[in-house]
């Protein structure tokens, strides 16, 4: 069988999270002798050489290579490629994973399209990703039409002809950025590169040691290094507006951003001025006008005072921007057949008050740095003002155990509200997003698990982040929860905070069946009917469990739409019942594979002519004390996973 995709990992000491990398290649659902995994230890302490030789010798998909320490990861990902026997290469990192379809979709997907470069989706835990790229599926894409260049990490597919062809490696050794100037070389030579954006194929994780050398680099090695990846736009690019776009990614993201507001200010102050010292001589050195040109307000103002030398500047505007913030508050919330309609209203804030705008805009570009810093946030404010009607809303459902993110459909009104007794503006965005449970994790449904909603706004040069939230009613339901494509999906306000997050079947408790007064329940003819908080956008088959002393009974069920929530109607088996008490239990998604009941606070008192609706009787003191300690020796076992817990923060 043809080995279609060679997974190549470079192992260094690997840290707690390898056990989940090899768990995801392992149990990939491309079938185990069409893809093969080479791990090249790069010089391993004890013992991992030796798990690395077992896991080989118990997988026959899995080889090992074993090399001295080289330093970084270009060596051993360039052992990889000469060892790989697949058609196309994939690259993890040990603390990394993937999803459980991504070789078999990226692989489809780059043949599908003649793909020599395959970019799956990406999510971060603790790790920033891009969001754009993904916005949808590009089975043709290039640096010239897609934002390609938002994504340099090594974490792809390569067709493994292609590769060799244009004789592409890793640079080796002590070094930062190889993956940039692998990549931004196979985006440049590729004659197709394909954006796979509906499904999470890679998930990146939290390194804390990585992390603190990136807060941390050597600015003059790194800039160093940073040079051969804009040597390589200028091998493969000539003088113009493509080559100023992609040279536009590295002023933004490697200079401007790391000299702006929280990240720069934190940083201690001799190593903040020789930051600012590298980047402004390889700003001043590699790029002309036209790059800084096209970037957005707050950047440009940074680049000028950059290119400019001054430095006191970049700091002073580095503490204004540090006292901004968005907020995201939500201003209505309610199901309408189906779908959850959100309205939010977003903002800038300056230390927690709305951040005001002068009353006239610009739309010009920068013309030489602004004399000083109160000038160049006059400038900024006026050019947000001028460039308001293309400041965009957009709202994500964030998974919370993976990170895993989506864009749901949004309509957005830009309104400008002047401020009493002066000149100035507040600039707002309203939206109203239509988040459909049954499409939302692009196309697919949510499934079970707690997703958080999060408002991302694009202003003036800002492009910022923030919970939806606080809503009026803390630790509370946000609105009832819904019954919808085979799922119970419940907005809620998280305790902490009060943001709004989706809890899809684990709810309980908050669902408010609770409410559930036995006086509004009927029972005529043998068919029950009881009015229950929630929504449904059709009638919804269902199933009512009877439980006696003795046994339980299981009858079908009907929700259906009524004016404040759903009825339940269920026909009763009543020559069954008489002479016992019955508690109920309702199953509002019988088809799943693992059905839930939820306990009513509802009995049927039943007797050899009537059934009638009663309170369900507490249980004693003695029986709930016993419950509990179930419920911790569970916990103890490790089976306290299995509960669902009522009270969720975020």
């Amino acid at each position: 069988m043809q080995v279609k995709v060679s997974v190549i990992v470079p192992v260094h000491d690997p840290g707690p999270r390898f056990e989940n990398c090899v768990a995801s290649l392992l149990g990939q659902s491309l079938p185990p002798d069409e893809y093969e995994v080479v791990l090249v230890d790069d010089g391993c302490a004890d013992p991992t050489p030796a798990r690395l030789d077992a896991l080989a010798a118990a997988e026959p998909r899995v080889r090992v290579l074993h090399q001295e320490n080289s330093g970084w990861s270009g060596k051993p990902r360039n052992v990889g490629i000469a060892a790989a026997r697949g058609e196309y290469l994939m690259f993890v990192d040990t603390h990394d994973s993937l999803g459980a379809e991504a070789l078999e979709r990226m692989y489809d997907y780059g043949v599908a399209n003649g793909a020599d470069v395959v970019v799956g989706k990406m999510a971060g835990r603790g790790r920033s990703v891009p969001v754009e790229l993904f916005r949808r599926d590009r089975p043709r894409a290039s640096v010239a039409d897609a934002p390609l260049i938002d994504s340099l990490s090594a974490h792809k597919m390569f067709r493994r002809a292609f590769v060799d062809e244009a004789g592409l490696r890793f640079p080796e050794g002590r070094r930062r950025l190889e993956d940039h100037v692998f990549v931004v070389e196979a985006y440049l030579r590729a004659a197709n590169v394909s954006v796979l954006g509906d499904y999470v194929c890679y998930y990146v994780h939290r390194d804390p040691a990585a992390d603190d050398s990136a807060r941390r680099i050597d600015p003059a090695g790194y800039f160093k290094d940073l040079r051969d990846a804009l040597d390589v736009v200028e091998r493969y690019t000539g003088p113009g507006r493509v080559r100023d776009s992609l040279h536009r990614r590295w002023l933004r993201v490697e200079m401007v951003e790391r000299l702006r507001g929280r990240r720069f200010l934190a940083l201690p102050e001799d190593h903040r001025r020789r930051l600012f010292e590298e980047i402004h001589h390889i700003t001043t050195e590699r790029f002309g006008p036209g790059v800084a040109a096209g970037l957005p307000p707050t950047q440009q103002v940074v680049a000028a005072l950059i290119a400019a030398d001054r430095y006191e500047d970049v700091v002073a505007f580095a503490e204004w921007e540090a006292r901004l913030a968005l907020t995201a508050a939500p201003a209505g919330l309610d199901w309408h057949e189906g779908v959850l309609r959100v309205e939010v209203a977003a903002e800038l804030t300056a230390d927690g008050a709305p951040l005001v705008f002068p009353g006239a805009g610009i739309g010009a570009s920068l013309e030489g740095p602004p004399p000083d810093v109160p000038s160049a946030v006059g400038w900024v404010g006026a050019a947000a003002v001028g460039r308001f009607g293309r400041a965009s809303f957009d709202l994500l459902v964030r998974e919370r155990s993976s990170g895993a993110q989506y864009f749901q459909p949004v309509e957005v009104t830009r309104e400008i509200v002047p401020v009493e007794d002066s000149r100035n503006v507040r600039l707002v965005l309203r939206a109203t997003a239509a988040v459909d449970p049954t499409r939302a994790v692009s196309g697919r449904p949510l499934h079970a698990g707690l997703w958080d909603t999060y408002a991302r706004v694009r202003l003036g040069g800002w492009t910022m982040e923030a919970r939806i939230g606080p809503g009026p009613r803390r630790a509370r339901a946000a609105t009832s929860a819904a019954v919808t494509g085979g799922h119970v999906v419940l907005p809620y306000w998280t305790d902490q905070h009060g943001n709004l997050s989706l809890d899809v079947d684990r709810a309980s408790r908050r669902l408010g069946l609770d409410r559930l007064a036995p006086e509004t329940v009927t029972v005529s003819g043998g068919r029950l009917r009881a009015p229950l908080p929630l929504h449904v956008p059709g009638d919804t088959g269902a199933v009512l469990r009877l439980t006696s002393a003795h046994r339980s009974l299981d009858t079908p069920a009907l929700l259906s739409p009524a004016t404040d929530g759903a009825l339940l109607q269920a026909d009763l088996p009543a020559d069954e019942l008489s002479g016992a008490l019955w508690r109920t239990a309702l199953c509002a998604t019988p088809g799943t594979a693992d059905p839930r009941f939820l306990p009513l606070p509802l009995a049927l008192h039943a007797d050899a002519h009537t059934v009638r609706a009663v309170r369900t009787p507490r249980a004693s003191p003695l029986r709930r004390l016993v419950r509990r300690a179930k419920r911790a020796l569970a916990a103890i076992l490790g089976r306290g996973a299995a509960r669902t817990p009522d009270r969720v923060s975020g």
